[in-house]
């Protein structure tokens, strides 16, 4: 495995344009659970009568928002953890001029907690929440003054995506000469169709289990991303 890390600081230290995109299992070091993992949020199933899915999509929003936002809190809570040292990893490679761009299917902030300046969320985030009466904004659920109904910015089932952050995302990908993929397994939609744009020369998978391009990659790493990107910035720094 030190043979693997040493040669993906390799191919940082030699590459122009890295981009990073990354999955749940990017937050799990931090104490967040992942989707689809053994203990994954999906496969802890009837939450109050419901199943995750059913509650994270837009109808049940607006039809339970009670049962929505005691999910959110039981669930997603994101106010009290911090970055892990693959994203602080991740803002040092951005301030070496390495890594171009953070995209990311998180909802948790955790990229910008640790430093990144340039993040692209495909999915949103639960540090900005709206009313959508009087347009009122916070970093966290409120009860709004105006008693109009709040809700994150995040995009849920049965709603598109941001059109700008996905065309943003797939310029950054098409752009990179070394694309890094990690705690994602690739299987569901958009990730495996945005990884279809890379054209580049290093394809990096860091995941504890397999994924749907393990075979498409040129280098497969098996360990967590903050332990991963740990030692790697250890042999890079000494390069």
């Amino acid at each position: 495995m030190d043979d693997k890390i040493k040669k993906l600081a390799d191919l940082i230290k030699t590459s122009e344009y890295v981009v990073f995109f990354g999955g749940a299992g990017t937050s799990t070091d931090s104490g967040l659970l992942d989707f689809r993992g053994r203990n994954g949020l999906y496969n802890q199933r009837n939450y109050m009568g419901y199943e995750p899915e059913e509650i994270l999509s837009i109808d049940f929003f607006l039809s339970h928002t009670d049962i929505f936002n005691k999910y959110i809190e039981e669930k997603l809570m994101i106010n009290d953890v911090k970055p892990n040292a693959g994203h602080i990893a991740l803002a040092e490679l951005e301030k070496m001029g390495k890594v171009k761009a953070v995209i990311t299917q998180n909802i948790d902030n955790l990229h910008q907690e640790g430093g990144s300046k340039k993040v692209l969320e495909l999915h949103g985030t639960l540090k900005d929440w709206y009313c959508l009466k009087c347009g009122k904004r916070a970093d966290r659920r409120f009860d709004c003054e105006c008693g109009g109904v709040v809700r994150p910015r995040v995009t849920l089932y049965g709603e598109m995506l941001d059109e700008k952050v996905t065309d943003a995302a797939i310029s950054e990908i098409k752009k990179a000469d070394t694309l890094i993929i990690a705690g994602t397994s690739l299987t569901v939609y958009p990730a495996a169709y945005y990884i279809s744009y890379f054209r580049g020369k290093n394809l990096v998978i860091i995941n504890e289990t397999p994924t749907s391009q393990d075979e498409r990659a040129n280098l497969v790493i098996r360990t967590g991303f903050a332990n991963t990107m740990t030692e790697m910035m250890k042999i890079l720094k000494n390069k």
